[in-house]
C-alpha cells in the first residue's frame, strides 16, 4: 500500500532513499521505516523526498531576486525622473549695449541691457544708464572737429562704471547722429567726414566693442522712435501670468511724434489699403511680426531750425533790417542776434539778404501777441501745396489719415510741460495755455516756469504756435482727435527716444546664447549608475526566468515518476 503522508500517532520516521529510474527520469523516492509496537513498517511515498525542502530553497532565492528587479527599476524610474525633470536652466546672463545719440543740440548717452538668449530673435532691452554730454552737439564741431572726443570723456567714465568689466569688450557701441549732421553733411561734407574720424578714433581707444559713427536718415530716426515708443508701452511683449514674454493679443500700436532741434518725424501703424508704392512705406520686423508703417522726417522743420526760419522771415518782411519786432517774444523782452545765427543754417540760406553779413547784430524785442504770432508762423509750412488732397500733410507730401494713438516726446513734452500740461489733454485746453503763457510780460516767466533758462524761455511762445500749425493744420488732428496724443517724456525709467529702437534693432543682429542646463547629477555618473542598475535589472530576469525554467521541469518529472509508479 502506498501512502501521501506517514501516520500521525506512535511512529517513528527513519528515512531511506530508493532510486527508481524511468525512461526520462531518475527519481529518489522516500521509504519510511516506522516503529510501531516494536515492530519496523517500511512505507514508500510517492513525493520525492527533497521536494518540502527544495520548495522552501527555491522560494527564497526567487523572493530575493524579484526584490532586487523591483528595486532597480524604482532607482531607474526615479533617477531619471529627477535628471530631467529637475535640471535647472542657468541663462547666460545679460548682455549690455551703449548708444549714442548724437542730436543737433546736443548728445545724449544711453546704455542698454537685455538677457542673452533674447526673445524671437529680439532683445528685451532695458534702459540702465543715460548721461548728456557737456555743451552742444556734434555738428557745431565742423571748424573745430579735434575738439569733439573731449566732450565724450565725463559721461564715458561714468558708463565705465555702469557695465561689469569682464563684458567691456564684448559689449557694442554705437554712435548715431541726426540732423544737425544730416544738415553738415549737405552744407560741408569734408568736415561732417572729419568730426565722424575723430569720433572713431576716439571710441576704438575704449575698453568697448565699437561699432561705427553713422549719419541716420530721417526715416531710420521715424521707424526707431515708433519702436521705441510702443516697445516701452508694452504693444510688442507683455508677461503672462506665468512669467513669460507674449505677444499681447488685439493690441494696437502707438503712433509716434518726435520733435528734434533740425528735424521732426512722424511714423504710425498704416492701414491694410495703403499703397506700397511710396517711399514713406517701410516693413517692420520686430519680435516675430511684421509691421506697416508710414514714416516721413521733415528736415529743417526741427524746432530750433524752424525758429531760425520764422525770425529769418520776420528780418525779411522788416523795412528795419536792424530792429525787429518779433510778436512770439514776451513783452518786454530785448535781445540781440548776429546775422550769422539766424542764416548760416542750411535751413535759411534761401532767405539770405542781399547784403548779408554774418556779424551784423539784429536786434529783436517782443510784443507778446499771441494772435499775431500763430499767424505769422503759418508762413512756415506750405499748405496749399496739398491743393486740398486728403492724404497730405504739407509741403505736397503723402500722409495717411492718422488714427489710434499717439505719443508725442522731445520738444512736443518739454513745450508741453513748460505750460503745466502733460499726458491727455484737450485742443481746448492747450489753446488756453498757449495764450495766457504768450501774454505774459518776460519778468513774470521765471516765476511761472520750473526750470528758467533765457534761451528756451523766450522761444516757448513760438514752440507752442508751431506745434498747434504742425499737428492740426500739418499732420490734420482735429479736436476730437488731439486727446489721443499722449505728451511724455518717459515710460517708467527708459526715455522715449529713437536710440533705444535702434538697440531694439541691433538686437536681431547680435548673435543670442543658448541657456546653460545644470542636471542634478554629472552626465558620466548618471549613465554609470543608470548602466549599473540596468544590468542588475537584467541578470534579476534572466535568473527569474532559470527558476521558473528549472521549476516546469521538477512539475514534468514528478508527474512522470507518478505515472511509473502507478503502472507498477
Amino acid at each position: 500500500m502506498f501512502f501521501s503522508r506517514a501516520p500521525k500517532l506512535g511512529l517513528t520516521p527513519q528515512v531511506s532513499g530508493t532510486e527508481v529510474r524511468g525512461q526520462r527520469h531518475t527519481v529518489i523516492l522516500c521509504s519510511l521505516a516506522y516503529s510501531l509496537g516494536g515492530k519496523m513498517f517500511t512505507v514508500l511515498t510517492r513525493q520525492p523526498c527533497e521536494q518540502a525542502g527544495l520548495k522552501a530553497l527555491s522560494r527564497t532565492p526567487a523572493i530575493i531576486t524579484l526584490v532586487v528587479l523591483l528595486l532597480s527599476v524604482v532607482v531607474l524610474v526615479a533617477i531619471t525622473l529627477i535628471q530631467f525633470h529637475h535640471k535647472e536652466v542657468l541663462l547666460p546672463g545679460l548682455k549690455y549695449g551703449i548708444v549714442l545719440d548724437a542730436g543737433s543740440s546736443r548728445t545724449t548717452i544711453y546704455v542698454y541691457q537685455w538677457p542673452a538668449e533674447k526673445e524671437n530673435n529680439t532683445g528685451v532691452v532695458s534702459q540702465t544708464f543715460k548721461c548728456s554730454v557737456k555743451g552742444s552737439g556734434i555738428s557745431s564741431y565742423g571748424e573745430n572737429p579735434q575738439d569733439v572726443p573731449k566732450a565724450f570723456e565725463d559721461c564715458m567714465e561714468k558708463v565705465k562704471g555702469q557695465i561689469p568689466a569682464h563684458l567691456h569688450r564684448s559689449t557694442h557701441i554705437y554712435l548715431g547722429a541726426t540732423a544737425g549732421m544730416r544738415l553738415l553733411r549737405l552744407q560741408n561734407e569734408t568736415a561732417a567726414n572729419e568730426v565722424l574720424a575723430r569720433i572713431q578714433n576716439y571710441f576704438k581707444s575704449q575698453p568697448f566693442d565699437f561699432r561705427g559713427a553713422q549719419i541716420i536718415s530721417g526715416q531710420e530716426e521715424g521707424i526707431y522712435g515708433w519702436i521705441t515708443a510702443n516697445y516701452l508701452m508694452g504693444n510688442f511683449l507683455e508677461k503672462n501670468l506665468w512669467h513669460m514674454w507674449v505677444h499681447p493679443n488685439g493690441v494696437e500700436t502707438t503712433g509716434a511724434l518726435d520733435l528734434g532741434g533740425a528735424s521732426t518725424q512722424i511714423s504710425f501703424a498704416a492701414g491694410e489699403k495703403v499703397g506700397l508704392n511710396t517711399s514713406n512705406i517701410m516693413k517692420v520686423s520686430l519680435y516675430g511680426y511684421v509691421y506697416t508703417l508710414y514714416t516721413h522726417s521733415f528736415q529743417c522743420y526741427g524746432r530750433n531750425e524752424a525758429e531760425k526760419r520764422f525770425l529769418a522771415i520776420l528780418v525779411q518782411d522788416s523795412p528795419t533790417k536792424t530792429n525787429i519786432i518779433n510778436p512770439c517774444y514776451p513783452r518786454n523782452y530785448v535781445t540781440t542776434l548776429t546775422g550769422g545765427y539766424i542764416f548760416d543754417s542750411l535751413c535759411t540760406a534761401d532767405l539770405r539778404p542781399v547784403n548779408y553779413d554774418p556779424d551784423d547784430i539784429i536786434t529783436f524785442e517782443g510784443s507778446g501777441d499771441p494772435s499775431l504770432c500763430r499767424e505769422k508762423v503759418a508762413f512756415l509750412f506750405d499748405f496749399k501745396a496739398c491743393h486740398d488732397q486728403e492724404a497730405c500733410s504739407f509741403d505736397g507730401v503723402y500722409q495717411p489719415k492718422v488714427k489710434g494713438a499717439f505719443v508725442a516726446f522731445a520738444g512736443f513734452y518739454y513745450t508741453a510741460s513748460a505750460f503745466n500740461l502733460s499726458g491727455s489733454f484737450s485742443l481746448k485746453a492747450f489753446n488756453s495755455s498757449t495764450w495766457d503763457f504768450c501774454s505774459e510780460s518776460w519778468s513774470q516767466l521765471p516765476l511761472l516756469l520750473p526750470r528758467f533758462d533765457e534761451v528756451y524761455a523766450r522761444s516757448y511762445c513760438f514752440s507752442a504756435h508751431y506745434i498747434y500749425h504742425l499737428l492740426v493744420n500739418g499732420y490734420r488732428f482735429t479736436e476730437e482727435t488731439w486727446p489721443q496724443i499722449h505728451f511724455k517724456k518717459e515710460v517708467g525709467n527708459s526715455s522715449i527716444a529713437w536710440s533705444l529702437g535702434y538697440m531694439l534693432s541691433l538686437t536681431n543682429q547680435i548673435p543670442a546664447e543658448s541657456p546653460l542646463i545644470h542636471l542634478p547629477m554629472d552626465p558620466p555618473a548618471f549613465m554609470g549608475i543608470l548602466a549599473f542598475f540596468t544590468a542588475v535589472a537584467l541578470l534579476c530576469l534572466v535568473f527569474l526566468v532559470c527558476l521558473y525554467a528549472s521549476s516546469r521541469k521538477q512539475r514534468r518529472s514528478q508527474h512522470a515518476f507518478d505515472h511509473t509508479v502507478d503502472s507498477e
